[in-house]
């Protein structure tokens, strides 16, 4: 039988699945759309589907890494409960399994993936419709490294943040140490050279508008060059070492810079994931909706 694309349209927004699911499940039953629903629903998928509009911003952040490759990466479930659950926990470690074996690069890429006949995606949604919950995969990226490099890892608190640098020049000591510092700290960059130009403007004029703003409500306000020429350079300068990892005083010892640390040894990539960061999460008001249930909202 012909399956169309209306067909897979209108299975779609029954179930949620994705489409490459409704189209498998369309072929399988011959058309059928009630039988479609029925098998997509028997894999967890149609499940797990209906669970499109929570929001998962709870979960795990790791890292899986296989010679010059590592992959980074976050799975997110809709509560802390669940990401502590033993059967999210070894799905996050197949996923990495899965990913370092692959040619992805990114998410999207990533849920492509085939694993045991199907899509990653396809097998994170059957997980989630045996968890009960919203499982999503996110914040996929790849560092590779030459064999005269090493790659430094830390886990915090299981995965709530996950850091991976790759060192040159270095040891494993200072590696992991870095790693655990720009978990800590959050560096935005490497270094100074590695801001671009229109950020590097961008916080500069901010800066300036912050300092002409408290020049004007000065008992003895300064001349503007002296605002524009000395003090918004000191702070551009102050704040810019505050959010580049070499500058950063290294956290086991804040009387030196990590640069300092370091030594001889580079920093030649940094990446850094926080589980949840970005995702917007719904604020739940418990003693509303219980009272709302209660009847006592009236």
């Amino acid at each position: 039988m012909n399956i169309t694309a209306q067909m897979v349209k209108e299975l779609r927004e029954k179930t949620q699945a994705g489409m490459m699911d409704c189209k498998k499940a369309l072929v399988e039953t011959e058309g059928d759309m009630e039988k479609a629903v029925v098998w997509l629903r028997e894999r967890g998928i149609a499940k797990a589907g209906k669970k499109a509009g929570r929001v998962a911003a709870e979960g795990l952040c790791s890292y899986a890494i296989d010679g010059n490759k590592a992959v980074l990466y976050e799975v997110n479930s809709e509560t802390d409960f669940v990401a502590k659950n033993e059967k999210f926990i070894n799905l996050v470690e197949r996923i990495g399994e899965i990913l370092v074996a692959s040619n992805a690069t990114n998410t999207q890429e990533a849920l492509a993936v085939e694993v045991e006949g199907k899509t990653l995606e396809t097998y994170i949604m059957e997980v989630a419709g045996v968890i009960g919950e919203k499982i999503t995969l996110r914040n996929v990226s790849v560092l590779n490294k030459s064999d005269d490099e090493i790659f430094g890892a830390y886990k915090h608190m299981g995965g709530s943040i996950v850091a991976l640098v790759v060192l040159k020049n270095g040891d494993a000591e200072k590696a992991k140490d870095v790693a655990m510092h720009a978990a800590a700290q959050n560096p935005k960059y490497i270094s100074k050279n590695d801001i671009p130009a229109d950020k590097l403007a961008e916080e500069r004029e901010i800066i300036l508008h912050q300092a002409l703003n408290e020049n004007k409500e000065s008992a003895k306000p300064k001349p503007e060059f002296i605002i524009s020429e000395k003090i918004v350079p000191g702070r551009l300068d102050k704040e810019l070492k505050e959010i580049c990892l070499l500058s950063q005083a290294f956290v086991k010892n804040p009387d030196q810079t990590v640069e300092a640390y370091l030594g001889k040894a580079t920093v030649e990539a940094l990446t850094r994931l926080k589980v949840g960061d970005g995702i917007e999460k719904k604020e739940e008001d418990f003693a509303a909706e219980v009272a709302a249930q209660a009847g006592l909202n009236k």
